[in-house]
């Protein structure tokens, strides 16, 4: 039976454009490039910006997707949840103001809540397409979920043994988390549960979410329409050009961002 939304809520319609990812990571990610990557480098790489939104005071609301996140992996909602009311007002927000542009500053955020949904039982694989679905659902029906705005980022938390699969592609085969849009008026990001050896880099599951976290985070804030804000041809976004690249705030480990500016990952 088709789910009549409340007044006022609106359901978007999917969209199934190309979205951003964070790798997996290799031996070496970290530190200096091959022969091969640095022979294949054309030119260093350098954002531009394409006239598309950036999320200038991003309100982050985080979704936990699965009973265990009310169970064994409890300890971890706490955990990210204050991750985020740290980094958000962090330094690492704060470097981002380079990709202000005029009419739209970029500043700190905010969390403005956070859920736990159970029902229903995520799959073992999870398609982007049902994660549009279940958001666009979430959104029109449950008052806990704040509607959209300009600034609204969804982050969406899958538990162990779930994977995500997007364009053929599954987390812990090709990829560690991702970050998309729905029609331009909703911005979400997905992140697997780490629990592969390639999605945790030789960090510990905390550090491995945060990381990853980090790095949709400052992509979806200056890239929130994939490809029509600060984008490289050549290299992607903010976050892509330095993956896997890691720095602490504070007590948390986050991904290095490259700044156009300093011409480095920061």
């Amino acid at each position: 039976m088709a789910t009549i939304p409340e007044p006022g809520r609106k359901i978007y319609p999917a969209r199934a454009d190309p979205i951003r990812i964070v790798p997996l990571y290799h031996a070496g990610d970290a530190g200096q490039p091959t022969a091969e990557a640095a022979a294949a480098a054309v030119a260093p790489p350098q954002l531009s910006y394409r006239n598309g939104p950036l999320l200038t005071a991003v309100e982050v609301f985080t979704i936990f997707w699965g009973a265990p996140w009310q169970q064994s992996q409890q300890p971890l909602v706490g955990q990210i949840n204050q991750f985020f009311d740290s980094i958000l007002t962090s330094p690492l927000i704060a470097q981002l103001a380079e990709y202000s542009v005029p009419g739209k500053l970029i500043g700190h955020g905010s969390r403005v809540g956070t859920i736990t949904i159970t029902t229903p039982t995520p799959r073992h694989s999870v398609s982007d397409t049902a994660i549009q679905h279940l958001l666009q659902q979430e959104i029109s029906t449950n008052a806990a979920i704040p509607q959209p705005t300009p600034n609204s980022l969804y982050f969406v938390y899958l538990p162990p043994g779930v994977r995500a699969v997007q364009g053929g592609s599954a987390s812990c085969q090709a990829f560690c988390g991702y970050h998309s849009d729905i029609s331009g008026a909703i911005f979400y990001a997905v992140v697997p549960y780490a629990g592969c050896t390639g999605c945790l880099g030789g960090l510990s599951t905390l550090d491995a979410l945060t990381s990853t976290s980090s790095h949709e985070l400052c992509e979806a804030i200056t890239d929130p329409i994939p490809g029509r804000g600060w984008y490289d041809d050549a290299n992607g976004e903010i976050g892509d050009i330095c993956a896997w690249k890691t720095k602490k705030v504070g007590q948390y480990t986050v991904q290095l961002e490259w700044s156009n500016r300093e011409n480095k990952c920061l």
